[in-house]
């Protein structure tokens, strides 16, 4: 079982959470608080492995709640605002949930809680930190570009390209450079959903519109949007055996 505690000053998104989180047999919510100081008194005495926190509550935040302990529980952040999402992932956060709760959403988040949670309590398992999961579909991602942020599916980015130590990660209009390789990137990716068409370049294949034959056995994909990338012959090979039938 999933000791939860819930932590939010609206009384009405406590009851909601609690209801969505009632067909999840592994979840046993432990208690409620509705501000900080009642969280932090809360976290000490139940000893939860989970908080689903909110982040604005009156006097003070779920960030200083976190900043008070010494030890901190697996935490989702449940709030109506996107803005706090970059934050929220620098304190380590097992999900960043927005309301109105989406059920597919927070079923995805309560299977990511219980993968990190079997990993960590399992004498034979290292700890495992967020960052070295890999990246469903449904989950979400920041991504930050000078003064732009976003919040995306992973499911809506449609190729990435590396570029030198960098990496452009390409979705709508979009291409964001992240200071991070492809490589490294290519780690957490799915790789069910994407392939790496070539040296540089990491295709979703959801994002592929069309495919064509091309030069000595290569293959040239469109993707949506109109960039079209080339597979070398090694990669087509290896593309048309992933995606036969």
């Amino acid at each position: 079982m999933i000791k939860t505690l819930i932590v939010d000053d609206e009384r009405l998104a406590r009851v909601e959470l609690r209801r969505l989180l009632e067909v999840f047999r592994d979840i046993e919510i432990a208690g409620e608080a509705s501000h900080a100081e009642e969280a932090l008194t809360q976290i000490k005495s139940l000893e939860p492995d989970l908080v689903f926190l909110d982040v604005q509550m009156p006097g003070s935040t779920g960030f200083d709640l976190l900043e008070k302990l010494d030890a901190s529980p697996e935490i989702i952040f449940v709030t109506a605002y996107d803005e706090h999402a970059l934050r929220a992932f620098e304190y380590n956060a097992l999900d960043y949930l927005l309301k109105p709760i989406d059920p597919a959403r927070l079923e995805v988040s309560v299977r990511r809680a219980r993968d990190i949670l079997s990993k960590s309590q399992s004498p034979e398992a290292p700890p495992m930190q967020i960052n070295g999961n890999t990246l469903g579909p449904d989950d979400r991602v920041f991504v930050r570009d000078g003064e732009k942020c976003w919040f995306l599916p992973v499911r809506d980015i449609t190729m990435l390209e590396s570029d030198g130590n960098y990496s452009i990660v390409r979705f709508d209009r979009n291409a964001p450079v992240l200071p991070r390789s492809l490589v490294s990137l290519e780690e957490r990716l799915d790789p069910s959903m994407f392939f790496r068409a070539n040296r540089s370049q990491i295709i979703n294949l959801q994002k592929v519109k069309n495919v064509d034959l091309w030069f000595s056995g290569s293959l040239k994909v469109t993707m949506e949007g109109g960039t079209v990338v080339e597979l070398s012959r090694r990669q087509a090979a290896a593309f048309r055996e992933k995606l036969s039938l």
